[in-house]
């Protein structure tokens, strides 16, 4: 058998259709954001509504979404694809802000919302003209969903919000934010709802773009509700079913964070092992010590448990299955793996790991977010036990 015959472990999943999809989306990587992504890494933020309509005049911004409104139709590995490709982005803030456009803030539109909701928003967030957010996040409440204190009353014909968010992605920059907000003073889960509230409405501040420590390229901010007034025809789904719309779209956000533990972690390696080759210490390059070849071997296995787990998971998705748990461990593990592999790897950079101009400390930083964003490692944790009956 001639090598030529034998194939990668890539050709048992993906197609040629998978392989000019993910050379499209690498050379708009190429094209349109490596040559500015130093820049927006320095401004603290991306011109999101003009790069995000290249974005959907090439498709990207809706590929499992019906073309119906938009989008491409296409299955989970394209969408896998699409997530890696991406994840080759030298940072994680502007891969995280466009999975808000794709798997955070119109997942809950497109699943739940009315044919109404559909046409005025989420049509134009797959093709670009709009740039979304979600707003979920509190100062008072994070990971803990159910301490949401952003409120929702119903007023006539509208829903008049009151309250505020934080930590929101693209926050500065969004047409309109996937909100979710307490309908009722019951106790327990259906005391929230879900709505679409534009931000171009009375009442609606931006109270400040946060200072981050990584993620640079993407805004994030605090916002702001006084007396908002909405459409009732704004409220996604039904009235009282917004936290269980949003424990359903933490799936779609949670399963698009794992791709970039093992993309990441190998980019990561890869820029290392370039440095630990001409990096001469003692007489010998760094890249010829065996403890950090070992180091380095058994991070690279890591990886390719993660990338496993990962397209078994894709697998489940494609057959129907449940897969809440799997998620949930690729997500805790993809935390742990490449914040790992950052941490290790700056110090096989010595001082010039310290130093702000080296693309190793932005990946450093940038790291961190995988463990908190999405449900804190320790959230993943507790899931996984629930789910275990623990």
């Amino acid at each position: 058998m001639t090598t030529q015959n034998i194939k990668t472990a890539d050709q048992m999943y993906f197609t040629k259709e998978h392989d000019l999809v993910r050379k499209s989306v690498r050379d708009f990587v190429k094209k349109e954001i490596a040559p500015n992504l130093d820049e927006w890494e320095e401004t603290g933020e991306t011109p999101l509504h003009e790069l995000f309509k290249k974005m959907g005049d090439l498709g990207f911004l809706g590929i499992r979404y019906d073309p119906k409104y938009g989008g491409q139709g296409l299955d989970y590995w394209y969408e896998l694809v699409f997530l890696e490709e991406l994840a080759h982005i030298q940072g994680l803030g502007l891969p995280v802000a466009i999975a808000v456009q794709t798997h955070m803030a119109t997942p809950a539109i497109y699943e739940f919302g009315s044919e109404y909701l559909k046409e005025t928003y989420l049509v134009p967030a797959i093709a670009g003209d709009m740039v979304t957010s979600i707003a979920v996040t509190e100062p008072g409440a994070g990971s803990d969903v159910s301490a949401l204190a952003t409120t929702a009353k119903k007023d006539g014909d509208h829903y008049v919000i009151n309250g505020s968010k934080t930590y929101i992605t693209n926050g500065t920059q969004a047409d309109y934010l996937t909100l979710l907000a307490r309908t009722s003073d019951d106790p327990g889960y259906h005391s929230f709802s879900l709505f679409v509230v534009p931000t171009n409405l009375p009442g609606f501040q931006v109270s400040k773009k946060l200072d981050k420590l990584g993620m640079r390229s993407s805004d994030t901010a605090e916002l702001f509700f006084d007396d908002v007034r909405i459409p009732k025809e704004n409220l996604i789904g039904r009235e009282g079913e917004g936290f269980i719309y949003q424990m359903q779209q933490f799936q779609h956000e949670r399963f698009s964070a794992i791709p970039g533990g093992y993309i990441v972690a190998k980019d990561i390696i890869d820029l290392t092992i370039d440095y630990i080759k001409g990096r001469v210490v003692f007489g010998k390059p760094l890249i010829k010590r065996e403890l950090l070849q070992h180091r380095l071997a058994q991070w690279l296995t890591e990886i390719e448990c993660l990338k496993s787990l990962t397209y078994h998971i894709v697998q489940m998705k494609m057959a129907g299955l449940e897969c809440t748990r799997e998620i949930s461990m690729g997500k805790l593990k993809a935390a742990k793996v490449l914040q790992g592999v950052a941490a290790d790897c700056i110090q096989m950079f010595g001082g010039m790991g310290f130093m702000n101009e080296a693309l190793i400390t932005r990946f450093y930083r940038d790291a961190r977010i995988i463990s908190v964003g999405g449900g804190a490692d320790e959230v993943m944790c507790q899931v996984i036990a629930r789910l275990e009956g623990f």
